[in-house]
């Protein structure tokens, strides 16, 4: 009978090491300093009651049959390879000086000191739970003055021999390495993954950023499979930030329009439904530009009128499960933004104690973009076209119920509202006339010579018609006037007069008084203006000017140009505001007010 040949016997001591090692590797910053290991049974620098020494050719020394549990083998390899990290065993050429007891006590003390704060493996229970404070030089000038207290002795891992050997580097070609320069870049790098960690851009300190976060998930799904909001989704980004989050309060999500970002606070936990909804919420409040549309109602009422529009509509959708909190009533459904916001107006106090995605108090619809500063483009077009595609293409495949008032408010997106200068040309054909003018036979034609027996009419604008075309303009010139306002609302203006034969306007300037400049020729209006006053703001005295002075028709509108920091106003004629987007006046106006883009 054949014998059956005898099992391979296990090495205990080579599979703790070997999981050991894997135990040191997991740690980025010291899996970055190269070394090598020698298990040589021969080594004469391997400890044998020890676990490792160290040189500074970078190479740990193991006695192969040193049994060891793999957590102890972890910490012992992290101690080794951090004496190299910290230059305690530098690699130079020419003979070396072998380090005196107190200095390898100092500078094991210094390693086992960090390890506290930095754990790898498992500590040996015979070491001290903690150590003197200074470096090395210092611990090692007081011990070798006052002595080596015993409890330092031995906290090395080569037990009652050195574990530091310096050795002359014999890489005659090749410089010497620096592994404390290896250390510190590789600590550096695992310090700021610990950032991200925290600020929640990544999971773990060793694994890459997952390909898609439950949110990401969330927006990848209306791309794919939500073709109202898909376009939308295609160009919206993503900001998962907690330190953001925090500085800007921002408790769940928040959206800003301009800069077509969606902030989100990762640390939040929600299901993956749940964060379609959120995500459609932030969407349909920039796809309907509710920023734009507040005008002059309170910011933050009219954020939560359209969140409650919002939520009840992605209710009726069916899109993802809304999160427990959110402002949903149903006696408000089928009413628009604006209807909403005018019954919630009434009870500010209870208002103001309601929250949004952003938080209790605070709207979820941004002024301007979070982080630095950058240039972002018009995205109303974007918006726009982007919802209006989304529309037909949920529409054309069935793809579920639309709420009506919804798709009005799409259609309506599709017809924009026209440009401000476009407004005040409207405004001119409508409040100024052009001249018309007048045949009379009392004046000959100038083609009277070519006919001398037909009697023509002459053509030609009598002055009461001139005087009769014209317009004022009060201009506020006080210092918060910004110079860019005062030269596009002019332009227009020059543009606009010149077009429809406006001769001259009256224009009067105001600041903390008004002065009067006159009838300007139209042409001159943008270019020989020049600003009187920086004082205060002022207006009323200026329209009053023009309401009591002669040369004025009765019937010429005025145009008020102002930063909306300025006082009530009373005007009894046709008239107009022009200021600038985002500006509000301090009274209800009775005109029709530009707002200049």
């Amino acid at each position: 009978m054949k014998q059956q040949p005898a099992k391979k016997k296990r090495d205990l001591a080579a599979e703790a090491f070997a999981e050991g090692m894997r135990l040191l590797k997991t740690n980025p910053a010291l899996a970055a300093v190269e070394f090598d290991v020698c298990r040589d049974e021969k080594c004469e620098y391997a400890p044998r009651d020890g676990l490792v020494a160290v040189d500074s050719h970078g190479e740990l020394h193991v006695h192969p049959h040193r049994l060891a549990e793999p957590a102890a083998w972890a910490w012992a390899l992290a101690h080794a390879v951090l004496h190299l990290g910290f230059g305690h065993v530098p690699a130079a050429k020419g003979p070396r000086i072998q380090p005196d007891r107190f200095e390898l006590a100092a500078r094991c003390v210094v390693v086992n000191r960090f390890l506290l704060g930095f754990p790898v493996g498992e500590t040996p229970e015979h070491l001290p739970a903690s150590y003197p404070d200074g470096d090395e030089e210092r611990l090692a000038a007081r011990w070798r003055r006052d002595g080596l207290p015993a409890v330092y002795e031995r906290c090395g891992t080569a037990h009652d021999r050195p574990d530091q050997v310096l050795m002359p580097w014999y890489g005659w070609s090749q410089p010497p390495p620096d592994h404390q320069l290896a250390f510190a870049t590789a600590l550096t790098r695992t310090v700021s993954a610990a950032m991200d960690v925290a600020g929640g851009r990544r999971d773990s300190l060793t694994g890459e950023r997952p390909p898609r976060r439950p949110w990401e998930r969330a927006l990848s799904w209306f791309i794919t499979s939500y073709p109202l909001l898909g376009g939308i989704a295609a160009g919206i980004e993503l900001v998962a930030d907690a330190e953001l989050a925090r500085a800007h309060g921002i408790a769940i999500a928040a959206v800003n329009t301009e800069a077509a970002e969606i902030y989100v606070n990762p640390l939040r936990r929600f299901e993956d439904e749940e964060w379609r909804f959120i995500l459609a919420h932030e969407m349909l409040h920039a796809a309907l530009r509710h920023g734009d549309r507040c005008g002059t109602r309170d910011p933050y009422l009219f954020n939560i009128a359209c969140d409650y529009v919002i939520n009840g509509w992605l209710n009726e959708m069916q899109i993802g499960t809304m999160p427990d909190g959110l402002l949903h009533d149903p006696q408000l459904a089928g009413l628009s933004s604006e209807e909403v916001y005018d019954r919630i107006a009434g009870d500010l106090r209870r208002m103001r104690r309601l929250a949004t995605l952003r938080g209790k108090g605070v709207g979820d619809i941004l002024g301007g973009p979070l982080g630095s500063p950058r240039d972002y483009v018009d995205l109303d077009e974007f918006y726009r076209r982007g919802l209006a595609r989304g529309l037909d293409l949920h529409q054309q495949q069935e793809r579920g119920f639309l709420p009506g008032g919804l798709v009005e408010e799409i259609r309506a997106l599709s017809h924009p509202p026209l440009p401000w200068d476009a407004q005040l040309a409207r405004w001119f054909d409508e409040f100024v006339p052009s001249p018309q003018p007048v045949r009379s036979y009392a004046r000959p034609s100038r083609r009277q010579s070519a006919t001398p027996g037909i009697p023509r009419a002459g053509r030609y604008f009598p002055p009461e018609e001139i005087a009769r075309c014209t317009f004022g303009v009060v201009l506020d010139t006080s210092g918060s006037m910004s110079r860019t306002l005062l030269g596009k609302a002019l332009g227009a203006i020059a543009s606009y007069a010149e077009a429809r034969d406006v001769p001259a306007a009256r224009v009067v300037f105001c600041d903390a008084a008004p002065h009067d400049a006159g009838y300007l020729p139209v042409t001159e209006i943008a270019q020989r203006v020049r600003v009187h006053g920086r004082g205060g703001t002022v207006l009323q005295p200026g329209i009053d000017l023009l309401h009591r002075a002669d040369d004025f028709p009765a019937g010429a509108p005025v145009l008020v140009i102002t930063d909306g920091w300025c006082d009530v106003l009373r005007v009894r004629r046709e008239h107009a505001y022009l200021i600038p987007q985002g500006a509000r006046l301090p009274f209800t106006a009775r005109g029709p007010v530009f707002r200049v883009s």
